[in-house]
């Protein structure tokens, strides 16, 4: 069931604790009525009816997916075919394959790229993602964990949904080659520079 962190923001953690994911995958429901879902979290039918039950009364408006790992982006095509909402990234997954991964079926790190999500809507830094009136999100990329990997900002409650990027129980995994440490510490550092007040991990927080 959805825990409401804040006034806009609600969370739902997915029945997948590893340690890789900490406690779970934590889905992001932002807004009331017409909300947003930022990171719909892994192919679990017990996470898949939580979002179901915890959606229940409100119309979604716009999926955002950080980056294109098993336990954050495989629900999204579900949810899109559910509400007909679109999807927004970066873009899908880079072609190379992280090292130490392997396929997407035998990696039990739950780290495993998903190859499958595509967005609707590809977009890049700085971006709106939508604006609602009582809310809107912007895109801030982040590459390092992924080379796709980007935040969320918003700007309601300065806050800022860091996925992967910024955990809130352990440093991040930057696996090369689609993994660059470079380019981790500076987005890092831009991160850093915004000076948001809060920061909503998927992992932990």
């Amino acid at each position: 069931i959805a825990q409401q962190v804040s006034p806009l923001i609600r969370r739902v953690i997915a029945e997948n604790p590893s340690k890789f994911t900490y406690r779970g995958t934590g889905t992001y429901i932002v807004g009331h009525n017409a909300v947003a879902v930022i990171d719909p979290g892994p192919m679990l039918d017990s996470h898949r009816e939580a979002l179901q039950r915890s959606l229940a009364g409100d119309r979604v408006v716009a999926i955002v997916v950080t980056h294109c790992h098993s336990d954050h982006s495989p629900l999204a095509q579900w949810l899109h075919e559910t509400t007909d909402a679109p999807t927004f990234a970066i873009g899908p997954h880079a072609d190379s394959v992280i090292a130490g991964d392997g396929d997407d079926t035998d990696d039990n790190t739950d780290d495993a790229i998903d190859r499958n999500f595509v967005p609707t809507n590809a977009v890049t830094d700085g971006e709106s993602i939508i604006d609602t009136g009582e809310f809107a999100l912007t895109v801030v990329s982040t590459p390092g964990h992924t080379s796709n990997h980007m935040c969320v900002a918003l700007g309601q409650e300065r806050a800022l949904f860091t996925g992967d990027h910024v955990m809130g129980w352990s440093t991040t995994v930057v696996s090369p080659p689609d993994g660059d440490m470079r380019a981790y510490i500076e987005s890092l550092r831009k991160v850093q520079q915004r000076g948001d007040d809060t920061l909503w991990p998927t992992h932990g927080g």
